[in-house]
């Protein structure tokens, strides 16, 4: 398969991440091999859009572009509303329908990626059996570093890659959405995200979306391949309010409900595979590094071991209380198809 055009899909919703979204714009512009374009998608808030268009205006149809001509700049940035209904799931649904790449990236506003993420992404979709390629996520932390009682098992709380996940260029049941990339085919197959089941700004820390329509996607197209590379790295920002417990504990929560979802959607076999072995293998293997830790007088140890106990138990009652809900029909969500409205 010949190197593939991706444009990349950054989803925004509040200006108070300003200068996040300029910085991952710009990580996106200065990639060593250059987006076809990047895609601003604005959940619902005008004065944003307003602002975005402005700022961009300029890049529109050919940012980056030298008047000599000179190839290998980054494309067009394109600001669009997100013509769903509220959330990141309709939001990236947009992106995709107006996207022209015969791959979509998919970034975080409050995340930069390094230079060679988009390169890495391309190599994967050499396999014309691959449908989609994940990276890995890095956490930047807003007190310059990790919590001591802060487990690696659980990064996944902060949207960061967490420990337990192979390294290298592996084959993986889902690939994670705040640094990821989908095969256009992709959607042509298995629809787009399910709205419903991921965020919603900051009113309900869910996710899971990204799951779901893995697992809709293998489904569809049982041969299909979807990767994760570590070599296609992210910096995310995490901020101090979500280096606390409370947080952990509430994003932990959510992620049981989103679960229950999930397993609606395609089957307790299915949606909780992964979960399986990260449960009896993962997270008992870090309860006892944490033990270890505080037999030794290390900082945190304890403190680790107890969180990674209190989120399992909180994300199972999570996934009980969604579960409930799902069976009495309080918890909907609708699968979208995408359709393509790109300029030709």
């Amino acid at each position: 398969m010949r190197d593939p055009d991706i444009s990349v899909v950054i989803c925004v919703y509040t200006e108070d991440r300003w200068e996040d979204i300029l910085a991952a714009v710009s990580s996106v512009r200065a990639q060593s091999r250059p987006a076809l374009e990047t895609l601003l998608v604005v959940d619902h808030n005008p004065a944003l859009l307003d602002r975005l268009a402005k700022e961009y205006k300029e890049y529109e149809k050919y940012g980056g572009i030298e008047e000599d001509g000179e190839a290998g700049r980054p494309g067009a940035v394109r600001v669009l509303a997100n013509a769903g209904p509220r959330g990141l799931s309709a939001g990236r649904n947009t992106g995709i329908a107006a996207s022209r790449g015969e791959v979509i990236a998919f970034l975080d506003d409050d995340a930069v990626a390094e230079r060679d993420w988009l390169r890495r992404f391309a190599e994967g979709y050499a396999d014309p059996r691959v449908m989609a390629v994940g990276g890995r996520t890095m956490p930047i932390w807003a007190s310059g570093r990790r919590p001591d009682w802060f487990p690696e098992e659980f990064d996944w709380v902060v949207g960061c890659t967490y420990k337990g996940l192979p390294p290298g260029r592996v084959r993986v049941r889902n690939v994670l959405g705040g640094n990821a990339s989908f095969h256009r085919t992709a959607f042509d197959l298995a629809g787009g995200f399910a709205t419903g089941i991921g965020r919603d700004g900051d009113k309900r820390p869910l996710g899971c979306e990204e799951t779901e329509l893995c697992i809709r996607l293998t489904r569809a197209r049982p041969d299909a391949v979807l990767l994760i590379d570590d070599r296609a790295v992210i910096h995310h920002r995490v901020p101090e309010a979500r280096e606390h417990f409370g947080y952990f504990r509430t994003r932990a929560y959510a992620e049981g409900l989103s679960k229950a979802l999930v397993a609606r959607s395609v089957g307790a076999d299915k949606g909780l595979e992964s979960e399986r072995r990260y449960a009896t293998r993962v997270l008992p293997a870090g309860v006892a590094r944490g033990l270890r830790d505080a037999l030794l007088a290390r900082p945190g140890g304890a403190g680790r071991a107890g969180a990674i106990v209190a989120g399992v138990l909180t994300a199972a009652g999570g996934y009980l209380v969604g579960s409930v809900r799902a069976r009495r029909g309080g918890a909907t969500f609708s699968v979208a198809e995408i359709e393509r409205g790109r300029d030709e």
